[in-house]
């Protein structure tokens, strides 16, 4: 069976960005040492134009071969006029309202998204999906989440999205691994119990 890795940057007090979603005051910490450490152990999370600026374009899938996004997440990709930024995996997009994919690499999940994450965990895969947000898709996933790779920035935001957009529900994990870096940044993968 296939992993659901939920991989979300956040601040110390558990925001993914600001109110409206936006991430970008976690940019100026991908320095030269946190860049090397993504691009050797998660190089399928850059996102395909990120790769391509970085000269990384021909790195190979090393975790994922496919990732799941909620339509915020897909509309500021949309909003930069890029319509597949992960072109690199197979992509999915859990929209309610999005009824037509502005790209042929992109398909939709409109209804019944538990039911699909999980027709896609049970794929014969060596490979494992990667969740890369929203807020909410988290939120309600967060049941079929297998691992967490949180790497938390060293700052506060005070408010914002947070990291699952739910109501309350206990979930637990174990921690696997801990990594730091120079820039403050803290890695930490979680295994569900």
């Amino acid at each position: 069976m296939r992993k659901l890795t939920y991989f979300i940057a956040c601040s110390v007090d558990g925001f993914i960005g600001d109110p409206s979603g936006d991430a970008r005051m976690f940019f100026p910490f991908v320095d030269e040492e946190f860049l090397a450490f993504l691009t050797a152990e998660f190089p399928e999370t850059l996102a395909t134009h990120g790769r391509r600026a970085l000269g990384v374009d021909d790195l190979a899938n090393k975790r994922f071969d496919t990732v799941v996004q909620g339509r915020a997440s897909y509309d500021l990709a949309l909003k930069e006029g890029i319509t597949s930024p992960y072109a690199h995996l197979r992509e999915y997009v859990a929209s309610r309202t999005l009824t037509e994919s502005p790209d042929p690499n992109v398909r939709i999940i409109s209804t019944d998204l538990v039911e699909r994450v999980r027709e896609l965990k049970a794929e014969d895969s060596r490979f494992d999906i990667y969740l890369c947000g929203g807020s909410r898709l988290a939120g309600e996933l967060i049941q079929e989440i297998d691992e967490l790779v949180v790497k938390t920035y060293p700052i506060v935001l005070g408010s914002g999205m947070p990291m699952f957009g739910s109501g309350f529900a206990v979930s637990e994990f174990d921690l696997e691994e801990t990594r730091s870096f120079a820039n403050g940044v803290l890695v930490r993968t979680y295994r569900r119990k």
